[in-house]
């Protein structure tokens, strides 16, 4: 969808001096001596109590005992800053909390403690899981934002990070609930099932299966995010994740737990129709959730000819615009295909969105988000 019309303008990102990172003054150690205190005691306490705090589908895909060497390095890392903003004299507080949570970690067995068998439960809460992806998307997309910025003075610690860092956590502890709850999803349609489609699948080559997968996965996460854009209804619940104003490696955790819960469950039905091999369903779990952080990412890489197949950040920029040409446009969550058939495609050439968020401001805490949807439609009822 393009409006020739439409006069685009330029984003002014202004830097924010107050929030910005700046070596010597304490404020890198002292978040990280905090950040890595609480990753420390997490990774501890996962330790201790496996069947309750760690995946079970997650825990087959790592070495519990090998990543007592990272635990190590990070609780060592989070004295050494915690000790740091000291000498350097500003954010000591940060440092005390980083200190003693990592001392805490230490008094209770540490990086040493026995790993044990895990017991599958129903329920359980992703520690490994937020701790892992965090460390993993932190280094990797921070260390692009950092390295190839579309707007430079952007800083990390922008307006309602705080937020977003509660969604991104509450996201990744939910884990079991949401799988729990997809699984019980796609159990109504084992009357579909077709054991001879299935064996079909498994028998064509690794990389057609996860095209395929791609393909499918992506028509059903089409269709259900323009729903959420175009029936008035449920438009409240998709507007929390809309409500971000500035793009990042964390905008994109913002979500209403019912989007969050519609969303794996709907993706869901595909995979499991499909039947393919645990190795092909695999490679797509990696690719969808490392493309679902990359295309919110504040990164001016534009991927050459590869934005014409795949949903790229410029592309996903687009969606998150509350500009009039841009609304409810750019609906894929991996190619680019379907908003080409559909007529929902909107990319002007190298121009970027100038605003992002929704038009109709949201409450800003996670509380009156969750409620959003609620009150919204008490507001439309009154007016």
């Amino acid at each position: 969808m393009m409006t020739q019309e439409y006069q685009y303008k330029k984003r002014e990102v202004t830097l924010d001096k107050d929030r910005e990172f700046r070596l010597g003054e304490g404020r890198i150690s002292g978040y990280s001596s905090l950040i890595l205190g609480v990753l420390s005691l997490l990774a501890v306490l996962a330790y201790l109590f496996p069947s309750y705090l760690t995946t079970t589908e997650l825990r087959q895909a790592y070495d519990a005992e090998q990543l007592q060497s990272l635990l190590k390095y990070g609780m060592y890392f989070s004295l050494f800053f915690g000790v740091l903003t000291f000498v350097l004299g500003k954010y000591r507080r940060m440092g005390a909390a980083g200190i003693s949570l990592t001392l805490i970690a230490f008094a209770l067995g540490g990086y040493s403690i026995p790993v044990q068998d895990v017991e599958p439960r129903a329920l359980s809460l992703g520690v490994d899981w937020l701790i892992l992806a965090f460390l993993g998307s932190a280094f990797v997309f921070m260390t692009l934002e950092k390295l190839m910025p579309k707007y430079k003075n952007q800083v990390i610690l922008r307006k309602e990070w705080g937020l977003d860092l509660f969604y991104f956590c509450f996201n990744h502890l939910a884990i079991s609930a949401i799988l729990l709850y997809a699984n019980y999803h796609v159990s109504h349609f084992e009357w579909a099932l077709s054991p001879e489609f299935q064996n079909y699948i498994q028998s064509i080559p690794l990389l057609l299966q996860v095209v395929i997968i791609i393909l499918c996965a992506d028509f059903v996460l089409y269709w259900e995010h323009r729903f959420f854009h175009e029936v008035k209804a449920i438009w409240p619940i998709h507007a929390v994740h809309h409500s971000v104003e500035t793009m990042d490696w964390l905008a994109g955790s913002r979500g209403h737990f019912l989007q969050v819960f519609s969303e794996r469950a709907m993706v869901m039905i595909p995979l499991y129709l499909l039947g393919a091999d645990k190795a092909a369903l695999d490679i797509y779990v990696t690719f969808a959730a490392l493309q679902a952080v990359l295309i919110h990412c504040n990164t001016k890489v534009k991927f050459g000819w590869l934005r014409y197949i795949f949903v790229t950040p410029q592309f996903h920029h687009w969606h998150h615009s509350s500009e009039k040409p841009a609304i409810d446009t750019n609906y894929s969550a991996h190619l680019v295909l379907f908003d080409w058939l559909f007529g929902t495609y909107h990319m002007p050439n190298d121009h970027w969105p100038a605003d992002y968020g929704t038009t109709r401001k949201l409450p800003t805490s996670f509380i009156g988000q969750l409620f959003y949807p609620l009150t919204s439609h008490i507001s439309d009822k009154k007016s």
